[in-house]
């Protein structure tokens, strides 16, 4: 059986609830680290550049690639 947690304050927390009687000897295997970044949303790593763009025409996000590109507008 697998469970996922997470480790908070250098102690194990699970996830979910498991059903296991006190004593229950576990083996813990460290996940790979970019699992956690592909769990957080996209505005969670994105947090960092989001609304650092300034003065911006009023449709630079309908018509981004012309602004970018130099492509015609439609």
């Amino acid at each position: 059986m697998v469970y996922k947690g997470h480790v908070e304050n250098g102690m194990v927390i699970l996830d979910e609830p498991a059903d296991m009687q006190e004593g229950t000897p576990v083996l813990i295997e460290v996940a790979d680290k970019r699992a956690h970044v592909l769990r957080r949303s996209l505005a969670e790593r994105m947090r960092n550049v989001i609304g650092k763009a300034q003065d911006l025409p009023e449709d630079a996000a309908e018509h981004h690639d012309d602004y970018l590109y130099g492509t015609r507008k439609k």
